[in-house]
């Protein structure tokens, strides 16, 4: 289908009532005052109604034309959108952007981050992505990320330090070791253990060895692939787990009881930020990565 208008004329159009006057638009657009007439008469006659009358000398849209005016705006909108990511791609900006994050990190400092990204990027998609032990060191080495949260720093490969995730013992408020105290890493030996499957080892790849972390000695566990999966067989009663400070603070109800154990109540694990690709990083995934660096300092300067 061949449409009788084109953009240059609904661009033309708009400009006139943003700025007021045929001849303030002209000056902006750079063009004569009698070229933006014709482009206007000529979009009246393909269009059969009148877009433009004078008022006080001055010529303002009708009425008709602020209606046909408002339906044109999103299309506008929508083409300029079209030339500001044609733009950026050509520049090298990235269409997407991979974001691998730690299961211990506190992923609302990566939120808050993105939101401000996602204001000023427009043209770029993100995708955030899970890890832990193994498929932590796979996303980065790998290069499966372009920006990568991180626990420890990876070998030859820059990384800036985000802070701390204090890992806290916890049951369910029903549990026997509920509410016990002197409790040793021994008393804990006959009750299940809730622990987290090593997301970067395929159960089919038996010749890779799973990557553990911690004290495993129970007797029996239930293995699950996430902290929330955790939290809720802990909540059911099945057993005891470690499980990051901010996800203890996040959970306002009274089913989870910290354990109190002698000389391992609470233990740190350090958190990095680094750009697996390095200097091949594209412009979005450099923003983004500075963003969250901020984010991560503002929220500390909150405490």
């Amino acid at each position: 289908m061949r449409l009788k208008t084109t953009l240059e004329q609904w661009s033309t159009l708009s400009t006139i009532d943003e700025f007021g006057s045929i001849q303030s638009a002209a000056q902006e657009m750079h063009k004569s005052h009698t070229t933006l007439i014709y482009s206007i008469r000529k979009l009246e006659a393909q269009l059969g109604v009148e877009l433009l009358e004078v008022v006080n000398k001055r010529a303002v849209l009708t009425a008709m034309g602020k209606t046909l005016l408002r339906s044109a705006k999103p299309i506008l909108d929508q083409a300029k959108g079209l030339e500001d990511i044609s733009m950026a791609l050509s520049l090298g900006t990235e269409s997407e952007v991979v974001v691998s994050i730690d299961h211990l990190c506190d992923k609302a400092i990566v939120y808050q981050a993105l939101k401000k990204f996602m204001q000023h990027n427009v043209m770029t998609s993100v995708k955030l992505i899970e890890t832990s032990l193994s498929s932590t060191h796979e996303a980065v080495v790998e290069q499966r990320a372009d920006i990568a949260i991180i626990t420890l720093p990876i070998i030859n490969l820059p990384a800036e330090s985000i802070g701390v995730t204090s890992m806290i013992p916890v049951v369910a408020a029903t549990h026997p070791l509920a509410g016990q105290t002197d409790l040793t890493m021994e008393d804990l030996i006959a009750h299940t253990q809730i622990v987290l499957r090593d997301l970067g080892v395929s159960e089919q790849a038996s010749s890779v060895k799973q990557k553990n972390v911690g004290w495993l000695k129970s007797k029996r566990r239930v293995t699950v692939d996430n902290f929330e999966q955790a939290i809720t067989a802990v909540k059911h009663g099945l057993g005891f787990t470690r499980i990051p400070q901010h996800m203890l603070n996040d959970t306002v109800d009274s089913d989870l009881t910290q354990l109190r154990i002698q000389g391992a109540g609470c233990y740190q694990v350090p958190l990095h930020i680094t750009l697996p690709k390095g200097l091949n990083s594209g412009p979005a995934a450099q923003a983004l990565y500075d963003l969250i660096v901020t984010s991560h300092g503002q929220a500390r300067e909150k405490l």
